[in-house]
Formats: structure tokens, C-alpha cells, sequence
């Protein structure tokens, strides 16, 4: 699966309408870690949790779930989660299902813990700088 680089994303998603952004994360993570907001350039994110908070099961419904949202085979869809594993998977899914154009955001929303075990500081979409908002 293409790992595409955040800043490399929003660039995408500012030129290209079919390209969209599917957050996989838990509803938790979108309402107390924060979320990417897409406002400025017109778009939304899509946001469809891959494992189900707080049991953690992988939602059986996802994919019928991204066509509910307008997701649609040919679009671009970048996948996003904290730090690129739930993401990664969700990706593949929909690839070996006939979407033909998924990447996953490398390092995701906050990216991999630093030396004192945050995150959030080392890489991902929130370190990119990138537009973002909580609650």
C-alpha cells in the first residue's frame, strides 16, 4: 500500500475533487485527539471507524459504509489513523475490493511516540502543521 506523506495529501485534496480523506480512527480519538479539518478547501473528511470503540472489533459494514458516504471505487482515497496501522488495513480492504486509486497517510494523525513516549511531536498530520480541530 502507497504511504503518501501528509503534506503530499492536502495538496491532493486541494486539487483534486475525487480525492478524499477517510479518518478510521474511534469516535473517542475524533472528539479528545482531534481531527483534520478540511473546511478551508470545501471537503470533508469521511469518518468511519475501522474497529469499533470500545469492543475494538473491525467493522464488518466498512466498506458498505464508505459507498453510504459517497466513496466511491474510483476516487482517490487517502486513509488515515493515529499512526498508520488501522489505516494500512482498512486501505487494503478496500483495494482487494475494487477501489483502485487508496494510500495510506504515513504516520497518520499523530504519529509515532517520541522519547518520552508522546506523540503528536515527532511526525503526522497534526506535526505537518496541518489544518486540524478538536471536539
Amino acid at each position: 500500500m502507497p504511504n503518501v506523506m501528509p503534506e503530499d495529501v492536502w495538496e491532493a485534496l486541494r486539487n483534486d475533487p475525487s480525492a478524499k480523506l477517510v479518518d478510521v480512527r474511534t469516535a473517542p480519538e475524533w472528539s479528545y485527539v482531534g481531527q483534520p479539518d478540511l473546511s478551508s478547501i470545501g471537503k470533508t473528511a469521511v469518518r468511519l471507524q475501522w474497529q469499533v470503540y470500545p469492543g475494538m472489533e473491525i467493522d464488518r459494514d466498512f466498506l458498505h459504509k464508505m459507498r453510504v458516504e459517497g466513496v466511491e471505487p474510483e476516487d482517490k482515497v487517502y486513509f488515515l489513523c493515529r499512526s498508520g496501522v488501522r489505516s494500512t488495513a482498512a486501505a487494503k480492504l478496500a483495494a482487494e475490493n475494487g477501489f483502485t486509486q487508496v494510500f495510506n497517510i504515513a504516520d497518520g494523525f499523530e504519529g509515532p511516540k517520541d522519547a518520552q513516549g508522546h506523540r503528536g511531536t515527532v511526525a503526522g498530520w497534526k506535526r505537518a502543521g496541518l489544518p486540524w480541530g478538536q471536539g
